[in-house]
């Protein structure tokens, strides 16, 4: 028998910037996309262009391969044609390919908040949606306060699903916008909306106020709707959106899901879920949350005693999927097998091939083991891993030597009388037989050395020509100013590439300047493998 699609949409970068704490730069968008690329969600909703400036240049170009870039807006005012409307015309001329409009599904919240008719709210959900089909995009429809609205009124709500499919979306999706429905609630009213729509074109978009976003999605697709919304690790308003990192693989690996459904995410994408969500949590300079289902550090964990004599005779007894699975390790001292196969997916990434029961294997791991104990995470620092591991099996080039460092910041009146603070970097560095000096100002001493290390690396240099440092985070993980420090540094080069080091120590210019080094190292070994192919 053949399985039934869901598809996922992605909402990280518009309803998870909703999140208290959390802005998104436009870089910050750009690596997020790559992230879900990774994981294989069918939808990006990338944010609301025209709304604001990060926006509207992320929507300049198409920022998407292979998932559908996705635009969010409202439906057009009352009072204006939808050519005369700026929200929705941003939408129509951006680089979008699918157009996702939110529209009051609720009667009560159209007459207080809107301050229109009913019927008038359902002509601009129509005109809005027939100009985003006239336009080329595809439409999508968020259906606001659907499940409140329904309880309240389920003939204007059910309405409103009709006008929207009438009008031409490929998607209706159903609210819960206060987070408040219950699972039996959802899948009661959803079966109700399939007696006027079909299910292969609607969506539930849940959040998680009462803790039952996944449960109230998962309800949604046992009734019948074919497409998910949610959020990487659950980032959202109030208390989240659902999170499709628990979602992805109980869809995949459960039986009640995995013998009906099929996603666009393999096996392989699966494997790399632990990773892709703890990188995430890293862009956000954030500690991953230890207690997450199936990727939290104590996902697999069992504590000594009879728990942990169960598994060391049988996995099945306290788990409740192979962690491996989802890039996830048991952590109980049993075995190191589940280590060693994380280390071989992630060497296999970087074209390193290497036997289990290579020697080389196993101190590679006590090493990787060693360094997250003083604060390295490589969950989000691929680049810095890959160095790591060419070192510790002696595969690592030479192809230069730091001799020594140092950065002054001097803060004084210029010439005009006006305070200044001006920063300087030395750097010396040995390639091959030449010893080398550079001198460079920055806007502060980690973009001085920076500036300094590239300044000139003898006959390197026109390698790390097209390179560049994209971001910089900072995270204190223990408390007081002598606390140790874990900087990471996003760089990129022509070909568009983007990769992440990692730097620790108490020092904040030591752990920068290690970064920074093993971010122009990697550059470096990307260049000689690209000339070797």
């Amino acid at each position: 028998m053949s399985k039934e699609r869901l598809y996922l949409f992605d909402t990280t970068l518009r309803d998870g910037a909703q999140t208290a704490g959390i802005e998104f730069s436009l870089e910050d968008k750009i690596s997020v996309t790559a992230l879900l690329e990774e994981l294989g969600v069918d939808y990006i909703e990338g944010g609301y262009p025209g709304a604001n400036v990060v926006d509207t240049a992320f929507f300049e170009e198409k920022r998407t391969r292979r998932a559908t870039f996705t635009a969010f807006g409202m439906t057009k005012r009352l009072g204006r044609s939808v050519g005369n409307d700026p929200g929705v015309q941003a939408i129509l001329n951006s680089r979008a390919e699918a157009a996702c409009f939110v529209g009051k599904a609720w009667d009560h919240q159209v007459k207080v908040a809107l301050e229109i008719t009913p019927e008038e709210n359902l002509r601009n959900l129509r005109e809005t949606v027939a100009a985003a089909v006239a336009a080329g995009k595809e439409a999508l429809v968020d259906c606001e306060h659907f499940f409140d609205g329904y309880k309240a009124n389920p003939a204007y709500a059910l309405d409103f699903v009709k006008a929207a499919l009438a009008a031409g979306a490929r998607w209706v999706v159903l609210c819960d916008t206060n987070g408040g429905a219950m699972p039996a609630e959802i899948e009661e009213i959803v079966s109700e909306v399939l007696k006027v729509a079909p299910g292969d074109r609607l969506g539930i978009h849940a959040h998680d106020d009462t803790g039952q976003a996944v449960a109230n999605s998962l309800a949604a697709v046992l009734a019948g709707v074919r497409q998910i919304q949610g959020t990487l690790n659950g980032i959202g308003e109030r208390c989240g959106n659902a999170n499709l990192v628990t979602l992805i693989p109980t869809l995949m690996l459960k039986p009640g899901f995995a013998g009906r459904f099929e996603l666009g995410v393999s096996i392989e994408q699966l494997g790399r879920l632990t990773q892709i969500s703890r990188a995430f949590d890293e862009l956000l300079n954030r500690a991953p949350a230890r207690q997450a289902p199936y990727v939290g550090a104590s996902a697999f964990a069992t504590k000594a005693g009879i728990h942990a004599s169960a598994l060391a005779k049988e996995s099945s007894t306290y788990e409740h999927v192979p962690p491996e699975l989802v890039g996830n390790e048991r952590s109980i001292m049993v075995s190191q097998q589940a280590g060693k196969s994380n280390l071989l997916t992630a060497l296999k990434r970087h074209g390193i091939v290497l036997a289990k029961d290579d020697p080389k294997l196993e101190k590679l791991l006590r090493v990787v083991k060693e360094r997250e104990a003083r604060g390295y995470s490589y969950d989000g620092a691929d680049a810095s891993f890959a160095i790591l591991a060419r070192s510790i099996l002696g595969t690592l080039p030479d192809f230069f030597e730091v001799e020594s460092y140092r950065t002054s910041v001097e803060r004084r009146h210029n010439a005009r009388g006006e305070q200044i603070t001006v920063t300087e970097a030395v750097v010396k560095i040995r390639v091959g037989e030449d010893l080398l000096m550079s001198v460079a100002e920055g806007n502060g001493p980690v973009n001085a050395l920076d500036l300094a290390l590239r300044k000139d690396l003898g006959k390197y240099s026109e390698q790390i020509g097209d390179l560049e440092l994209v971001d910089f985070k900072v995270r204190i993980l223990d408390g007081g100013t002598g606390a140790v420090t874990r900087v990471l540094v996003e760089s990129r080069d022509g070909t568009g590439e983007r990769w992440y080091t990692i730097g620790v120590s108490p020092n904040i210019i030591d752990a920068s300047f290690e970064a920074l080094y093993e971010s122009i190292t990697y550059k470096l070994l990307k260049t000689r493998a690209r000339a070797a192919a």
